[in-house]
This record gives structure tokens, C-alpha cells and sequence, in this order.
């Protein structure tokens, strides 16, 4: 049977238009999830398909490297995947406000799934080219998912409850990375790419199932959807705040192996028990988002937030100066999972809040593609100035940065 199309006006649910349930956010939680099938579906989707995402992508990085034995290989396969987002962001966000979002993730999951059957063909090392193809597929469709996600959030989640589904949200990628990496490790060890492949074709197919069963109200898709790089005057201190935080994310990602290895001095099980307390920070930082700060403002969230999120990451990177202890860099990174879930879910809700039902997709498209960019350039700046300044006055940098992006976004954003 055919999928069905992603244009078209906007579906009703055979008993009528979808209504949010009434909400005044004092239920908490178990209010939220209790009462709001809908939007339980979306997040066990979205936790289905990241987890099936990232067993995919830790598993084609262990195989691409066996296979050719090439770093540069494993970089190209990484780089083809990201380059998307940089590019394709803003045109992803007006498919989301152009086509009905529900259809739109449905047909991408569907998609996705299929895009990843020709892994199956690789045997040797002349067919690489397979997973660079894929890869890229991939990256394209993954851009399409993120506009179209966070857009849809509102329609399916009264506006009282929005930090708290945004929390939520956010941090099923944190359980999904968790997860999907250790199971793509062990899948690619026991069954091969196969193992793999299978696991993440199930996910997508498993996602769109799920989506497919939510009923939407609230958006009517445009007929001719605005597109450039233009933000209306409320959005625009977000951009400023993206790209702070993108060329931070940028430095910590190309640093946080040195500063393990060579300030801590840590080992590869160090260096692998840090990402996991991270990961395991985020979702701890998002549940108690969502259970104790649901009701705050999603301005004070996002920039008290990112303020104190600096702060945690500033004695996260200097501590080593006054101790050589290794159990405190563990407490910290875990610590900072609190404010970062806030800064993260003020940050999606203050986007939703200030922007046009019908502008959402292509405001969080832009805003996607612009931390994408300077995450690449963040990559870049960190080889340079990692070597000038050294690692942790670069890393200081980056929380320095954090801080800064903090404050601004509460000066310039308006109080709602």
C-alpha cells in the first residue's frame, strides 16, 4: 500500500478536530502523561528511532574503520551525515510548516527505513561508497525530523505543559544516545552491519507507526510558506544565542577527549565512564525539569539556565588546577545535566512561544542550521586555539561562552 501524500491540508481524527485537553500545568508529570496519549506516542517514537539512529551510527563507525582500516573513511562516512544540517536546515523547516508535520515524519521515518537496506550489499572495502551514500541520506532526512518535531509539540500539548514536554523530549535523545550506542557496539560485534541495519530499519518502521496514530490540531499547512534567512524581531536574540552556544558545543566535542586524557589524566575507561555520567546527567537533568521547573518561565529556563550551566563547566575545567582527582570531573559533568535540560527546554519553549504557528518549522530550521554551522567552525577554532591557549583555557573559553549566551538571552528576550 502506498504511503499516503505530505501535502495537503491538514488531517482530522474521525471523531473531529484533535483538541488539546484542557491544562493549567498543576498536574505535573503524571497529568501530562497520563492524559495526553498523543503526545506519549510522539516520545515513544522519537526515543524508538534515536535509539535505532544511534546504534546505526556507532555501528557503521566500528565497521566502516574494519572494513578499510581508514580514519579518514570513518571522518568522511561522520562528516556526510552532519553536513545536512548545516545546509538543509532552513528548507526543512518550511517542509514543516508546508505539509502537514504529522504526514511529514511519518513519510520520513518510512523513508529513512528504507534508505538503509543497501548497507546490506557491503562486503568489501571498494563498496564504501554505499555508506557514504546512505550516510548522507540519512543526514538528509534526520535534518527534516528536527523542525518538523519540535514544531509539532505545541499542537499536541497545551501551552501550560510546554516545559515540561519540551524536557521530556529533549532528553529521550540523551536515553536514546545511551542506549543506542551500547546496543549498536554490541549488535555490530555478534551479527555484523546486518544486525545493525535490521535493528534500525524495525525502529523507523516501529516511529512511523506510532506517528501515524497522533491527532493534530492547531496548524494549517501555508500554501506559500516565507523562506530566507529573515527572523522575526522576537526570534532573533535566539539566532545570536545558537551560534554562542554552537561554537561551544564544537570546542567541547573536538576537547573533552584531551582534557580526559591529558588533565585528568584518564584512560580510554575514563574517558568512556565520562560520556556515559553525561549522557546519564541529561536525562537525570530532564526529568527534574520536568517534575519541579515546569511551571518557570521559559526565558529565566534559558538563560539562568545556560548561566549556571557555564558556571558548573567553568569548575568542571578547573578544578584539575587545585586537585588531581578524578572523581569530582564525574560529579560535575553530572551536576550540569540540571541546568543544561533547563537552558534546552526554555530554549525550545521560549522558539515555540514567540513564533507564528505557521513559521514555526522554518524558524527551528534556521535556528538548527545556524548551531550546526558554528559547531563545524567551533570543531575547527578548537584545533587552533587547543594548541595556543591550551585545552583548558580553551574549554574555559566555551563555558565563558555559555555564561555569556545566558545573559544576553535575558536581556534581550522579552519577559512572557
Amino acid at each position: 500500500m502506498a504511503s499516503p501524500p505530505l501535502t495537503g491540508p491538514a488531517e482530522e481524527h474521525p471523531d473531529g478536530p484533535a483538541a488539546l485537553p484542557p491544562d493549567d500545568g498543576t498536574g505535573g508529570v503524571r497529568a501530562l502523561l497520563g492524559r495526553n496519549r498523543d503526545f506519549r506516542r510522539l516520545l515513544a517514537a522519537g526515543l524508538i528511532s534515536q535509539t535505532g539512529d544511534w546504534a546505526v551510527s556507532t555501528g557503521l563507525a566500528y565497521h566502516v574503520y574494519t572494513l578499510t582500516g581508514s580514519t579518514l573513511a570513518t571522518a568522511v562516512m561522520l562528516l556526510l551525515s552532519r553536513l545536512p544540517d548545516v545546509v538543509l536546515g532552513p528548507v526543512a523547516g518550511v517542509l514543516a510548516d508546508r505539509w502537514d508535520r504529522r504526514r511529514l515524519l511519518v513519510g520520513a521515518d518510512l523513508l529513512l527505513a528504507a534508505g538503509l537496506l543497501p548497507l546490506l550489499l557491503v562486503r568489501e572495502p571498494g563498496q564504501v561508497w554505499i555508506v557514504y551514500a546512505v550516510a548522507l541520506w540519512t543526514g538528509v532526512l534526520s535534518t527534516v525530523l528536527y523542525p518538523a518535531q519540535r514544531a509539532l509539540v505545541p499542537q499536541l500539548v497545551a501551552e501550560a505543559q510546554l516545559v515540561r514536554a519540551n524536557a521530556l523530549h529533549g532528553q529521550s535523545a540523551q536515553a536514546a544516545r545511551l542506549v543506542g550506542a551500547l546496543a549498536g557496539g554490541v549488535a555490530v560485534g555478534a551479527g555484523g552491519l546486518a544486525a545493525v541495519v535490521w535493528i534500525d530499519v524495525a525502529s523507523f518502521v516501529l516511529s512511523a507507526l506510532l506517528l501515524a496514530g497522533l491527532r493534530t490540531r492547531g496548524h494549517t499547512p501555508a500554501v506559500r510558506p516565507r523562506f530566507g534567512f529573515r527572523l522575526e524581531r522576537a526570534a532573533r536574540p535566539l539566532l545570536v544565542y545558537m551560534m554562542i552556544t554552537g561554537l561551544g558545543e564544537g570546542v567541547f566535542g573536538t576537547l573533552v577527549a584531551p582534557f580526559v586524557a591529558d588533565v585528568l589524566d584518564g584512560r580510554g575507561d575514563a574517558y568512556g565512564l565520562f560520556l556515559s555520567v553525561q549522557a546519564v546527567g541529561g536525562i537525570a537533568g530532564g526529568l527534574a525539569v520536568a517534575a519541579w521547573l515546569g511551571n518557570a518561565a521559559p526565558r529565566a529556563l534559558l538563560g539562568w539556565g545556560a548561566v549556571t550551566f557555564g558556571l558548573a563547566d567553568l569548575a568542571l575545567f578547573t578544578y584539575p588546577l587545585v586537585s588531581s582527582a578524578l572523581w569530582p570531573a564525574f560529579v560535575l559533568i553530572a551536576v550540569a545535566g540540571v541546568p543544561a535540560a533547563a537552558a534546552g527546554a526554555g530554549f525550545v519553549t521560549v522558539t515555540q512561544t514567540v513564533t507564528a504557528a505557521e513559521r514555526r518549522g522554518a524558524v527551528f530550521g534556521l535556528l538548527g542550521s545556524a548551531h550546526a554551522a558554528t559547531a563545524l567552525l567551533g570543531t575547527a577554532l578548537a584545533g587552533l586555539l587547543g594548541d595556543v591557549l591550551g585545552i583548558v583555557a580553551t574549554l574555559c573559553v566555551h563555558a565563558a561562552g555559555l555564561v555569556t549566551a545566558g545573559l544576553l538571552a535575558l536581556r534581550l528576550l522579552r519577559a512572557r
